[in-house]
C-alpha cells in the first residue's frame, strides 16, 4: 500500500499565494505546507512510498522533491496531470491509476488534518472482517454542514449511498474530509468508474466516481474521525486562516 496526494489544482481562490505555487505548497505553519503535513502523516503511519499527482505549477513540487524525501524519509513519485487547469479531479485521480494497483491511502492536497485520520483508516485496513469494503471514507460526523461541503448519506449498514455537495445538509450523516482507504481489489472498478465519470463530464469530482460505484452496488464504507480531530479544507483565505490556527497544534 502507498500514500497518494492529489496536488494538481490551481487553487485560484488562494491568490496571490497560488500565483506561482500549487495549493498544496501554501504554508500553514511557518514554512510548513499542506504537503509537508500530508507527507509527515504518511511517514508516521509507515507509508514510505508516496505518489503525488501534480499539474498546475508542477515544477514547484519537483524542485522540492529531494528535500521532501530527505526530510520525511519517503520515496516520492510524481504523476503528471496534463489537464489539471481545465478538468476536475476525477481525471486527476484516474491519472494515478497505475500507482494504485497495490492499494492506497489517498489524501487531498488541500486538507489539513492530523495523523489520527491516517491511523483510523489503516486500522480499518487491518480488520480482515471488513476487507470487503474496498473503499473506506473518513467522515466528520459532528460538523454542522452547509452548502459547500462534500456530504455523505449512509445506508442502514453504514455504507455510502450518496456523496455529493448537492443535497440538503440535514439529510447527510457527515462530511467526507478528503481521505480514503482504497484496497487493491477496489482499484479496477474505481478506475473504470473514474473514467466513466470524466467521460460524462470533465468537471466532475472523483467523489462522483464513488457515487457511480455506490449506485452500481459497490460497498463503500466509512470511519468517523477520532473525537476532537481538528481539520480544515483550505479553499480560500478564511480557510487558510483557520488552518494556521490548528496546524501548529499537530
Amino acid at each position: 500500500m502507498i500514500g497518494v496526494v492529489l496536488a494538481a489544482g490551481a487553487g485560484r481562490r488562494l491568490r496571490p499565494y497560488t500565483d506561482t505555487l500549487p495549493k498544496a505548497l501554501v504554508p500553514v505553519d511557518g514554512e510548513t505546507t499542506v504537503l509537508d503535513i500530508a507527507l509527515s502523516n504518511f511517514a508516521a503511519s509507515d507509508l514510505r512510498d508516496v505518489a503525488i499527482v501534480v499539474g498546475y505549477a508542477a515544477d514547484a513540487v519537483r524542485e522540492r522533491q529531494a528535500d521532501l524525501e530527505s526530510r520525511y524519509g519517503v520515496r516520492l513519485e510524481l504523476v503528471f496531470n496534463d489537464k489539471a487547469e481545465i478538468w476536475n479531479n476525477a481525471y486527476s485521480l484516474w491519472c494515478a491509476r497505475d500507482v494504485l494497483a497495490e492499494g492506497a491511502l489517498l489524501v487531498n492536497g488541500d486538507t489539513v488534518h492530523p495523523v489520527g485520520v491516517e491511523r483510523v483508516l489503516l486500522e480499518r485496513h487491518a480488520q480482515a472482517d471488513r476487507a470487503d469494503d474496498g473503499i473506506v471514507l473518513a467522515l466528520d460526523t459532528r460538523k454542522q454542514l452547509a452548502e459547500e461541503e462534500m456530504k455523505v448519506v449512509l445506508d442502514e449498514q453504514g455504507h455510502v449511498s450518496r456523496i455529493t455537495k448537492l443535497m440538503d445538509p440535514a439529510e447527510a450523516a457527515g462530511e467526507y474530509i478528503g481521505a480514503t482507504l482504497i484496497e487493491a481489489h477496489a482499484v479496477p472498478p474505481l478506475v473504470d468508474a473514474l473514467q466513466a465519470t470524466f467521460d460524462r463530464d470533465p468537471q466532475l469530482y472523483y467523489e462522483d466516481g464513488y457515487q457511480h460505484l455506490a449506485t452500481g452496488g459497490f460497498r463503500i464504507g466509512h470511519v468517523p474521525l477520532p473525537e476532537g480531530t481538528e481539520w480544515v479544507e483550505v479553499d480560500n483565505h478564511d480557510d487558510l486562516a483557520k488552518a494556521r490556527t490548528i496546524a501548529c497544534r499537530y
